[in-house]
């Protein structure tokens, strides 16, 4: 006798073609939408319906194996239809993380793949009860041009996936989607943690926090928690690799005549000299007042533009018509 198809793609809404991270944005999204938590009354239920929907299409399509099998089908398929599967499509059985067989998914998932674990990929380890290392996770922390610089310490709110106490991780008790973690094996829990930001970090670099991501599996290590590092923008520097740029205004006179004026570094002022005849949009570079680099520091390139003064004495504007009348000259 047949089953119904489940047409695990339209569940998640995407193409059959689609990429492994198409298909986990698609299932977060849904997860998120469809959680029984944020649900009450009769709704809740519909929610538990759905719920457990979205995550038996991804628990197909996120796995290769499982995934590849069921597209062996092939795309003619259509939700309603009565589904056997064919002679060479014998069933494989997985796993809880505590070892058992689970149930609780659609007649069709149970006919093809004869069940299936929501948290834990790795049936055979799961199977022996080994240890399982925990998931490294990755997020961004935004710092200042300065903490990169000099370094710093910050301390972090985190949201961490842990392990759900009722289910130990299954998703399942009494063969029903566990109610603690909604049938994912996993819950959200907070987590303050302090972080040392070394000096010289670059905008897309890692720090790794070793033992601070997902938790292990019967008795396996946590894994690592990486911080890719987003910089800040700065006010008055612009970050080009290793080396900044900033701006300075110059009065006439001292592009004409040069100068010795100011400049903003990540160490402080520092006197740059303006050669005489400099003109707006001319770059002086100041050697090693860059971001730390392997080879030591980069530079800093400062950008000249030329300024007016906002108010002019009439000494001032009688010396301008006598260079201009100069000028007209030559």
């Amino acid at each position: 006798m047949g089953v119904k198809y489940q047409d695990y793609y339209e569940i998640l809404g995407v193409d059959r073609n689609a990429t492994e991270k198409e298909i986990k944005a698609a299932y977060r999204k849904l997860a998120r939408k469809w959680h029984p938590d944020l649900h009450s009354g009769k709704d809740k239920q519909l929610a538990e319906e759905k719920f457990k929907q979205i995550n038996e299409a991804h628990e197909v399509l996120s796995d290769p194996e499982k995934r590849a099998k069921y597209d062996r089908l092939g795309a003619n398929w259509r939700d309603g239809q009565d589904f056997s599967p064919p002679p060479d499509m014998e069933g494989f059985r997985f796993y809880t993380t505590a070892g058992d067989p689970v149930s609780g998914f659609s007649e069709f998932f149970e006919m093809l793949f004869g069940g299936g674990d929501l948290f834990n990929r790795t049936a055979k380890k799961t199977r022996r009860g080994g240890p399982v290392r925990g998931q490294d996770v990755e997020t961004e922390l935004e710092i200042t041009l300065e903490e990169a610089y000099r370094g710093g310490e910050r301390t972090l709110q985190l949201a961490v996936k842990e392990i759900c106490p009722a289910c130990g991780g299954a998703g399942y008790t009494q063969n029903a989607f566990c109610s603690r973690c909604g049938g994912t094996g996993v819950v959200t829990a907070g987590k303050s943690l302090a972080v040392k930001i070394p000096p010289g970090v670059h905008d897309g670099s890692r720090i790794r926090l070793k033992g601070q991501g997902g938790e292990g599996l019967h008795g396996g290590e946590r894994g690592d928690l990486y911080l890719r590092i987003r910089l800040l923008p700065h006010p008055v520097f612009k970050v080009e690799g290793n080396d900044l740029e900033t701006e300075i205004s110059l009065r006439p006179e001292q592009a004409v005549l040069g100068d010795r004026v100011l400049v903003p570094t990540l160490d402080g002022p520092v006197t740059m000299k303006v050669p005489p005849g400099t003109r707006a949009g001319k770059r002086l570079r100041l050697r090693g007042k860059g971001l730390p680099a392997q080879d030591g520091r980069g530079d800093e390139y400062i950008r000249i533009k030329i300024d007016i003064p906002d108010h002019l004495t009439t000494e001032e504007q009688e010396l301008y018509r006598r260079l201009a009348a100069l000028r007209k000259g030559m």
